[in-house]
């Protein structure tokens, strides 16, 4: 393969089997091409350029001033390095994903109390003063995911830790509602980022066989954070008060942004290129080198203006993004609709205090630990199998039928479970079975659907989550206000009896993916740049 002017062509490397090396290579690329099996590397071409997605090599020809990676086996390329160097990023990113999540949930159980010390007895502010945070996390994707993919994603993670410490501490200071609302909304916003970003960081450094396990390990962070968080929580507001879950979260923060700063390397292929172009143009006096994969020569402004646009570009222009983020959308909405009756249903029917109601959120951690584990595994083990036949994988393989239609299933009927076990005044394990099992299923659905929609969109992976994100988080933050209303007037039982429904008609979903997928993303003018 010849390599005249330091970048690869990819074309070249086609979509047949190949050693671990170079399928790493390919990985590396901004376009899926084992997506497209069986095309000839023109055809491939002629595809990627008309999704928007072409690689160094369809653009830079051999222009010698065009600059990419030195080989496929360049340590400089995230693909590349050593499992150790990757884990240790993953790690880091972990533990902020874990941590920003646990100012959406961790002083929920002390509602009561700032109700009465900031004089108010609004039942919807009280709900809204818990989930304006997840309204942060709609609104902060849509500049995170744009900027890191502009600048790249260890200096907006570095920023969004230094603002989230800052707002987490205006938060403990509030004397009033208005206060207490406004940086509650400005920690989730730049809270946000590591979990916005953290899917795309995964996708630089990571090739498809690999993905799920990472995403596993990630994930648990988001994930865990809201149900650790009320268990910590309960019992140090009822012995300290709740400012000190702020002060708490605050220094945590603080010490985690600290070793972030020194752990948490660069790993967006565009930026790691240009800041190579940058070293080489003062090595070598040329100034009209430029990275492979910027042959347009598009201006930082530019390139902004369309990345800011681009999450909700995505969402709304492209068909398989919106109906994934809708269905995502829903059974997280009803996850969170689900904890706003924790504190009533747990503490006026079962009489538990608070610092004991705290533990009522412990069932959603195990379903949704035990659901992560399971399904990331399981993700590898569908491509590698696939992989060891020599077949080329597809994003559709992602989303199996004997997975997600079970998985979706399993949200229905828990959602019949938890509702008429607390209106019949069932054993108080009995609905916390039923909300284990919610949150498992909702993993399955979770994790598959977002790796489908990574692999669809690998050169976008940070926009698409933030897509995923946005209209996630707003039916996270919106519907417990609807729902209590629902709640009032249906009661638990035929409240999440509707819920249920919803969510039977939304099964289906990942099956049109599965055998339809492929039509779907060629109606759609995937033009993302």
């Amino acid at each position: 393969m010849a390599e005249p002017a330091k970048h690869i062509q990819l074309g070249q490397l086609g979509d047949l089997p190949r050693p671990e090396s170079q399928r790493t290579l390919a990985m590396s690329d901004v376009s899926l091409n084992a997506d497209r099996p069986q095309t000839t590397d023109v055809e491939a071409s002629s595809k990627d350029e008309e999704k928007g997605e072409v690689s160094p090599a369809s653009i830079a020809g051999d222009d010698p001033n065009a600059i990419g990676w030195d080989g496929p086996d360049d340590p400089q390329n995230p693909m590349n390095w050593p499992e150790k160097r990757k884990w240790i990023n993953i790690a880091a990113l972990s533990l902020m994903t874990l941590l920003t999540p646990l100012g959406s949930s961790m002083f929920a159980p002390g509602v009561p109390d700032i109700m009465v010390e900031f004089k108010s007895s609004n039942e919807n502010l009280a709900t809204f003063l818990v989930s304006v945070y997840v309204l942060g996390f709609a609104f902060g994707p849509l500049l995170a995911a744009p900027l890191s993919e502009i600048y790249g994603r260890a200096m907006v993670f570095n920023i969004a830790n230094v603002l989230f410490v800052i707002f987490t501490v205006a938060t403990a200071l509030s004397q009033n509602m208005g206060m207490m609302i406004a940086f509650r909304f400005l920690m989730g916003f730049a809270g946000s980022t590591p979990v916005t970003n953290g899917s795309g960081t995964i996708s630089d450094m990571f090739p498809v066989e690999q993905r799920g396990k990472a995403m596993a390990v990630w994930a648990m962070g988001p994930l865990l954070g809201p149900c650790i968080g009320p268990v910590a929580g309960g019992f140090m507001i009822q012995d300290v008060g709740w400012r000190w879950v702020f002060w708490v979260i605050a220094i945590a923060a603080g010490l985690i942004s600290v070793m972030c700063y020194f752990v948490v390397t660069e790993t967006y292929h565009p930026t790691l290129l240009q800041q190579k172009v940058n070293r080489m143009k003062k090595e070598t006096n040329n100034p009209d080198l430029y990275s492979a994969l910027d042959v347009a020569r598009v201006s930082t402004q530019k390139k902004l203006e369309h990345a800011i646009v681009r999450p909700m570009k995505m969402l709304f222009t492209q068909p398989v993004v919106f109906i994934i983020s809708l269905y995502i959308a829903v059974v997280y909405g009803i996850l969170y609709l689900m904890f706003s009756t924790f504190t009533f249903v747990f503490a006026e029917q079962y009489g538990f205090d608070t610092g004991i109601i705290g533990l009522s959120y412990i069932p959603t951690g195990i379903g949704m630990l035990i659901g992560t584990i399971t399904f990331g595994v399981i993700a590898d083990i569908i491509i590698k199998k696939k992989m060891a036949k020599g077949e080329a994988t597809v994003p559709e393989d992602r989303v199996p039928v004997w997975l997600t239609v079970p998985c979706g299933l399993t949200i229905v009927v828990s959602l019949f479970w938890y509702g008429w076990s607390v209106k019949s005044n069932a054993h108080w394990i009995v609905p916390m079975i039923g909300v284990a099992f919610f949150c498992f299923g909702l993993m399955g659905i979770m994790m598959c659907l977002q790796i489908y929609l990574m692999d669809v969109y690998i050169k976008y992976a940070a926009s698409v989550i933030a897509a995923v994100t946005v209209l996630r988080s707003l039916a996270g933050a919106m519907l417990p206000l609807a729902g209590l209303s629902m709640y009032n007037d249906l009661g638990l039982g035929w409240g999440n009896s509707v819920l249920a429904f919803l969510s039977l008609v939304l099964v289906p979903v990942p099956v049109v993916f599965r055998y339809y997928g492929p039509k779907i993303r060629a109606m759609s003018k995937n033009n993302l740049g």
